[in-house]
């Protein structure tokens, strides 16, 4: 997730599925939502976006005073040789917050992205999407939106996106100086008891986490991915006492 301001939104419509407008948990509403042609598989998904609570996502919730920097990040679903995958970015080792960690792609909104209570954060999450991955927003239908959630460490109030990729474009990193990798990770991989953990901080803190595609994926990206994987019904008993340590740079 990377968070420079942009000026230009490539965001397109015209290729959208119709559908009728829909309010997300949070208030979002966008005809630009719509669960129309989504393969079964993410009907659990779809479910979950329309009833799931902001506490059963995160105890790390927006500030009431209305502060915070407005984001978004695109949490897409595509269909890979081996069944249902997610997209993901590794954020380049230089970066002097969050290096190395893989994320969604996303970032801040810009203000032609729009009002960020309704399609501002739907226009931001495929902006920065296309910005950082280069995939065709044409290709991306959007079907909901998770509650917004805060990153207390970095002030983000971050608003996850869901998407269906449903025509696949090439996907690469655009900007070395940012992105270091862009790569899918398999559904399947994912619930796999084999590559799940308990991350820990040399802080205390600790949160869930995946190893997968040669890449330890925790923070804010792990936890969106438990909570759906759970509220999908898509998740299996795995050992929670198995920790990984993360360093202090993390």
């Amino acid at each position: 997730m990377t968070h420079a301001n942009h000026t230009t939104s490539t965001t397109s419509t015209a290729n959208t599925p119709s559908g009728a407008h829909r309010t997300g948990p949070d208030g979002v509403m966008d005809g630009l939502l719509s669960t129309e042609g989504l393969p079964p598989w993410l009907t659990p998904v779809a479910r979950a976006a329309e009833t799931i609570e902001p506490l059963q996502l995160s105890r790390f919730l927006p500030p009431k005073s209305g502060a915070g920097r407005q984001s978004a990040v695109l949490v897409l679903f595509g269909e890979g040789e081996r069944g249902p995958e997610l997209l993901l970015m590794e954020r380049a080792g230089s970066l002097r917050s969050h290096a190395g960690q893989p994320s969604f792609p996303g970032g801040s909104l810009d203000p032609e992205d729009g009002d960020p209570r309704t399609d501002g954060p739907l226009r931001a999450a495929l902006r920065e999407a296309e910005e950082e991955t280069g995939l065709d927003p044409r290709g991306v239908q959007l079907f909901g939106v998770l509650p917004r959630l805060f990153i207390p460490v970095s002030d983000f109030v971050v608003t996850p996106v869901l998407g269906w990729w449903r025509v696949p474009s090439p996907v690469g990193a655009v900007d070395l100086n940012e992105t270091a990798r862009v790569f899918t990770v398999p559904v399947a991989d994912l619930t796999d008891p084999a590559n799940r953990a308990t991350a820990v901080h040399p802080r205390g803190h600790t949160g869930p986490a995946f190893l997968v595609e040669s890449a330890l994926v925790w923070g804010f990206t792990a936890g969106v991915i438990d909570r759906i994987l759970h509220f999908a019904g898509w998740e299996r008993p795995w050992d929670r006492s198995r920790q990984v340590p993360l360093d202090w740079r993390a």
